[in-house]
């Protein structure tokens, strides 16, 4: 395949037609928490703000599968450009059987630390009674969302996004069909209330495995699972950790900035707690659209950036950061005209509908400026600069967030953790950039 659009196409056209599927793919995959959340906030608030306890584990669990994905992607992506399939076959073939360990490994450590979990942040039994039993069907698909994630990034790696696309759509769709029917027993099935919603999502992920599996023997691919690498080399699994560790770091640290966030809450009231992981709930829908075109400029800036296009890795960099900031922008005015009608969509307390129309407000100053370390994260990725990306990733997650969160709480209370947001969007743009310069002078 010629790659040589990528540095002659016209950039902003380029860019939409590279970001398109991943922006289309992210979304849906995102659906997944939005629909359960919504659903489940038809139960009881106890069961929403469990499902919102549940939520860092069940985001580190995705981390992990999706960053060593990233790594299975890459190690994959290296050996098909050198026209060398057979090592590609291999880093396939290990990556997935590597993949089914963390599934186990993960399952159980899941479920085994779910009861300690929660008591952490609630003194509440109703609420922890439900985040087990909601946790202990999640994880029983661990498995099955590792293996998932793993030929997703197989077929990425190929270039099959349709077939990407194809498989997660079908899942979300069967998710969305089955959660009130599973939640509140309608038709012919039980009443299983805060386990359907885990058991719907479950079969949602289940189906999307069995649609790769399906086109993965039907319409086959130029990398093959095989045999004779079922048995893993050190060289070949340090090079594809070497890439997914950092991958798995920049996309767990929300589970425990999240996690961390909770503490604080927890000294004021449950209904902070539960704001906060509606907000997560929202958020997604507006960066993910962000991370897709970020997704999409990787290996265009990389490509010209190894071509030696230097003044076309700027302009890549810009049109980005442009777009990026656009829908940022969106994301600011939405909660600032809307944020009621928001909270609403998860919950009827009016108390706590009006403690999430003050932190949406609040947050979303830091939406538009965080556009800034958003693209610059991604760039330092497509350019092969993993440490830098994750340097940023700290300060906007743990470094700069954790502190201000804690000492403006203790000036100004739960307000002080939602002003720790733009404190630390702002501190991280700054760093960013700094970073972005000296990383690529340095080359």
């Amino acid at each position: 395949m010629d790659e040589n659009f990528m540095k002659e196409r016209p950039v902003l056209p380029l860019i939409l037609s590279m970001a398109l599927p991943m922006v289309l793919s992210m979304l849906v995959n995102s659906l997944y928490n939005i629909v359960d959340s919504f659903f489940v906030a038809q139960i009881s608030e106890d069961a929403m703000t469990a499902l919102s306890l549940v939520y860092p584990i069940q985001n580190f669990i995705n981390a992990v599968a999706i960053g060593f994905g990233v790594g299975i992607n890459a190690v994959i992506a290296f050996h098909l450009g050198a026209k060398n399939f057979d090592r590609a076959d291999m880093a396939a073939t290990q990556g997935l059987v590597l993949s089914c360990v963390h599934g186990v490994v993960l399952t159980v450590g899941g479920i085994a630390v779910m009861p300690v979990f929660l008591r952490m942040f609630t003194d509440s039994e109703a609420v922890v009674e439900l985040g087990v039993r909601y946790s202990a069907v999640a994880f029983a698909f661990t498995l099955i969302i590792q293996i998932g994630l793993t030929f997703e990034k197989l077929f990425q790696a190929v270039g099959r996004m349709k077939a990407t696309m194809a498989a997660m759509l079908s899942g979300c769709i069967a998710n969305i069909l089955l959660d009130p029917v599973l939640i509140f027993g309608l038709g012919p099935f039980p009443e299983m209330g805060i386990e359907g919603a885990a058991l719907a999502t479950g079969i949602g992920q289940l189906l999307t495995l069995a649609v790769y599996l399906a086109l993965y023997f039907a319409r086959p691919i130029s990398v093959h699972i095989r045999a004779k690498h079922l048995v893993p080399r050190g060289e070949m699994v340090k090079r594809l950790y070497s890439i997914g560790i950092p991958a798995i770091l920049n996309l767990a640290l929300p589970s425990i900035l999240i996690s961390s966030l909770n503490t604080i809450l927890a000294a004021y009231s449950q209904v902070y707690i539960l704001v906060l992981g509606i907000y997560y709930k929202l958020q997604t829908f507006l960066y993910l659209p962000a991370n897709g075109i970020v997704q999409g400029m990787r290996p265009v800036i990389g490509y010209n950036y190894g071509a030696g296009e230097h003044g076309r890795v700027r302009q890549i960099f810009r049109v980005v950061l442009c777009m990026s900031g656009a829908i940022m922008l969106l994301g600011t005015v939405v909660c600032l005209l809307v944020p009621g009608q928001l909270m609403g969509l998860f919950t009827h307390t009016p108390e706590t509908i009006r403690a999430g129309e003050t932190a949406l407000r609040i947050i979303s100053a830091g939406f538009f400026v965080s556009a800034v370390s958003v693209t610059v994260s991604g760039a330092l990725e497509g350019l092969g600069k993993g440490t830098p990306s994750l340097v940023i990733s700290l300060c906007r997650y743990i470094v700069v967030i954790l502190p201000a969160a804690f000492l403006l709480s203790q000036l100004f209370g739960p307000v002080g953790v939602w002003n720790a947001f733009w404190v630390a969007e702002a501190v991280t743009a700054a760093v960013s950039l700094f970073v972005y310069r000296r990383s690529v002078k340095a080359e």
